[in-house]
């Protein structure tokens, strides 16, 4: 695809797949919002005032019907808005069309690459010569390590006057990264740096962005505070694990024998075949956790997937560069790789990546309900306070009476559907 911005009729910037897919984008988003009571709550409750008049938000989360929802209404209580995905392969193409079209400019496409993944990720902090966004919603801190990263490339050029350089990591990404922020201290040593000083802060939806937060908490390099929206209560009730094992039928996924902090899901075989087979439990750490020996020695055709923020759960880069390996793609997002040395393999999904959003649709929209309400609280709580100093250059939680008010906002939806399953009518949730 062209990396080329375009503009919509009203000059709105964006760069979708197909804006012709917006009118199917509007129907499903529709439906999503009689399921999203948080969500519309906020804008029954907070919109005729526009709490969020003025401020740019940049966010870097997986465009999808249910991030729809998320950015209309953060544009109802006043917001201005810029967005991309974080993940090659979790964007819902006509979500993007719709928002693109309708309400805020959108960079996302399902099947990126990481260089348009990162050109996306660069577009949405363009907010133009008057600096960067005010406000951050991050999904595992991309955006994030995209300005720590710039801020410090641009200190060590002002004071050695040395570049990034690329060649200086065998990491893919992070290749692309110190590219793109070369590039950019040619044309502005100050980019970075200015986006620095308008931001006011970051609101923080997973577990890897999380850790990444605190780790520069720790180390004295956190340029701005941070929300740390997935450790909320109404949020960290519905987290990723919960929503995959009640996802698929009993024994085909046990989320106890489900390794934790690298949220890796293994699924050998069909049925109850997971016995025996393959477990991986209890591991301990975030990456490299399966590795391309373990895969190996599966039995034929095991599935493997990972539902954590990156590709390095799952030892792709060793999978890739096995030798005589023979990768088969059944349809996308779906690979059978083949060993030379046995002709038998393993299906991997979404190239090792995000599976819920890479070959599925996520969440429920009511769970999607309940996290997007803590971003659009977390939101709230920090421009309303960006002038008084409560929040310093530190990771926080909701405070306990925000995270009732989401609770609050959900319980007259959930009310009405016990009513109606106790007088006999379906239940939604």
């Amino acid at each position: 695809m062209a990396l080329l911005v375009e503009t919509t009729p009203s000059g709105r910037e964006y760069k979708v797949k197909d804006m012709s897919q917006a009118h199917f984008g509007r129907l499903e988003i529709e439906l999503a919002e009689v399921e999203m009571p948080g969500l519309m709550g906020c804008r029954a409750e907070l919109g005729p005032a526009k709490p969020l008049r003025g401020a740019r938000i940049t966010g870097s989360l997986h465009m999808t019907i249910h991030t729809a929802v998320l950015i209309e209404t953060l544009s109802a209580l006043g917001a201005s808005i810029r967005w991309c995905s974080c993940n090659i392969f979790s964007t819902q193409d006509h979500a993007a069309a719709a928002v693109a079209r309708d309400a805020a400019a959108v960079f996302a496409w399902k099947g990126e690459t990481l260089h348009e993944y990162w050109w996306c990720a660069e577009r949405a902090l363009d907010w133009g010569p008057g600096g960067g966004p005010d406000l951050i919603v991050d999904d595992g801190g991309d955006i994030t390590l995209l300005i720590h990263e710039g801020v410090k490339a641009e200190e060590e050029y002002e004071r050695s006057g040395t570049l990034p350089d690329p060649a200086s990591t065998e990491n893919t990404e992070f290749r692309i990264v110190l590219g793109l922020i070369r590039g950019s201290i040619v044309v502005d040593p100050r980019k970075y740096r200015k986006i620095k000083e308008r931001l006011v802060g970051v609101s923080e939806e997973t577990t890897t962005g999380v850790k990444r937060l605190c780790q520069m908490q720790a180390n004295g390099t956190l340029l701005f505070p941070a929300i740390n929206v997935n450790d909320s209560v109404t949020k960290s009730k519905f987290d990723n694990l919960y929503g995959c094992r009640h996802s698929l039928p009993d024994g085909l996924m046990r989320a106890t024998d489900v390794m934790i902090a690298g949220k890796i899901a293994v699924v050998c075989g069909y049925g109850k075949c997971w016995q025996g087979l393959c477990r991986c439990s209890k591991v301990c750490r975030c990456t490299h956790i399966i590795m391309v020996h373990h895969m190996k020695k599966m039995k034929n055709n095991a599935i493997v997937c990972n539902i954590g923020h990156f590709d390095n759960e799952i030892d792709m880069h060793g999978l890739e560069t096995y030798p005589g390996i023979n990768r088969i793609t059944i349809k996308p997002q779906t690979d059978r790789w083949v060993f030379p040395e046995t002709q038998t393999g393993i299906i991997v999904l979404a190239e090792g990546r995000m599976v819920n959003l890479g070959c599925a649709t996520g969440h429920p929209n009511f769970v999607m309900s309940c996290s997007f309400t803590n971003q659009v609280i977390a939101q709230l709580e920090l421009w309303n306070e960006r002038a008084t100093g409560k929040y310093e250059k530190k990771v926080y939680v909701l405070p306990k009476h925000l995270d009732e008010k989401v609770a609050a906002l959900h319980l007259g939806k959930l009310w009405s559907e016990a009513h109606q399953a106790h007088s006999g009518a379906s239940c939604l949730y």
